[in-house]
């Protein structure tokens, strides 16, 4: 048997009657989109909270709803790629975004139903933003040279961090006027009236060529088995601290409005590392930027946030690992640019973010379970610290396994990788 695997033959997909974009217009437009279909993911535990005390669920089970979202990112990242290469990236990012906002105003009817919640948002939104966070993670490569994709990418994948701050902040407000169904709404309305635009600027720099959609032998190289495991671990901990910081604040004292400040705060800083580290990728090379990045996280995690229980210190933890969390997905792209080529940066791709199905679904559910078993949100800041440790462990064990994949690749430690 071929250990090469094509699901179906992909035609090419041309547009020859428009030549494509600027770059400078292709990171625009990619930015907007990621603000959208990845920031928006962020501002859940905002929601959540809000949810939690409507009494529509406990943590646990609402934060399924969240992880359902993001896990979608990764579950159809393959099938996802087919869908890119045979619409091509304008169509298939207008798809994305219209299903991002079909799930976003149909939640606004389903608030009170985890079932309704499921399908509308872990569904149809998830699905939307996979759409089109494989038309941001594979396009926008073919337009740059190796040597500026990283601050390309960091650029892009900042529109994340400032989409999950905005979002944050407005949720908190809308929810304390008008309630969760009017801010699903508003979000939605937002999301056409600005997304819409950039997906339809969105092109591929040229034909898109035929190509298989896993390539099984990747799995032979070390190289990959390195990242492909570092990724389904790192994945673990990045949702931990934007879904739990609001029900943390509450537990040691602040109000509503500072835990949503203080997502927003982490969304802002994580538009501000991805932007860095972007340019760590160029200067240090990819490989050191993605293992500082895991370092500090997995640092800030098990030293910082556990001894934590005031407002300074806390937005010094926000700062830190808003920062570090953003470097994951700005610099994952990159790294498998740089160790796999542009011509398999797609498939290539395609099968890292598959691999971070686990940790989308079960990081922050799982971390919400430890909560509740250590005695709940009501029984203070201390209850918290078991799913602040098996964060920072996850995040620490990804850092082992990229400072493996360095060493497999560069014994000198002064070598760009």
């Amino acid at each position: 048997m071929d250990s090469v695997t094509s699901v179906t033959s992909v035609t090419s997909v041309t547009s020859p009657s428009r030549s494509p974009p600027s770059p400078v217009w292709v990171i625009a437009a990619a930015t907007v989109l990621t603000f959208w279909c990845v920031g928006t993911s962020y501002s859940w535990g905002v929601i959540q909270a809000a949810l939690v005390t409507d009494g529509v669920g406990d943590p646990t089970l609402l934060s399924f709803v969240g992880g359902c979202w993001v896990v979608c990112i990764a579950v159809f990242a393959i099938p996802n790629a087919r869908v890119v290469h045979a619409l091509g990236a304008q169509r298939a990012a207008l798809l994305g975004v219209s299903l991002l906002v079909v799930g976003e105003l149909l939640a606004s009817a389903a608030v009170r139903s985890i079932s309704g919640l499921f399908i509308t948002i872990g569904l149809i939104t998830g699905y939307g933003s996979s759409l089109c966070f494989m038309v941001i993670a594979t396009v926008p490569a073919a337009f740059f040279p190796p040597e500026r994709r990283g601050l390309a990418n960091g650029i892009i994948f900042s529109g994340s961090g400032l989409g999950g701050a905005f979002t944050s902040f407005t949720a908190e407000k809308i929810i304390a006027r008008s309630g969760p169904a009017w801010t699903f709404r508003i979000l939605g309305l937002s999301t056409l009236a600005t997304a819409l635009p950039a997906a339809w600027i969105v092109r591929d720099a040229g034909a898109v060529p035929r190509r298989a959609l896993i390539d099984w032998t990747l799995f032979r190289d070390p190289r990959f088995a390195l990242l492909f495991a570092a990724g389904a671990i790192g994945t673990f901990p990045l949702f931990v601290p934007p879904f739990f910081l609001p029900l943390y604040c509450e537990s040691i004292g602040l109000s509503a409005a500072t835990g949503a400040a203080l997502v927003a705060g982490f969304n802002i800083a994580s538009a501000g590392g991805r932007v860095g580290f972007g340019v760590v990728c160029d200067v240090l090379g990819p490989l050191h930027a993605l293992l500082i990045g895991l370092v500090f996280g997995a640092v800030s995690m098990l030293t910082l946030w556990p001894l934590t229980h005031t407002l300074g210190p806390l937005v010094v933890f926000v700062v830190v690992n808003g920062a570090a969390n953003g470097a994951f997905f700005a610099t994952m792209p990159t790294v498998v640019g740089s160790v796999f080529g542009s011509a398999r940066v797609a498939v290539a791709m395609g099968m890292v973010v598959t691999g971070w199905a686990g940790g989308y679904l079960m990081g922050a559910p799982i971390a919400g379970y430890l909560l509740d078993t250590f005695g709940g949100p009501e029984k203070g800041f201390v209850s918290y610290r078991p799913a602040m440790f098996y964060a920072g462990g996850m995040a620490m064990a990804a850092a082992l396994l990229i400072m493996g994949l360095r060493l497999k690749m560069e014994r000198k430690l002064r070598t760009r990788v």
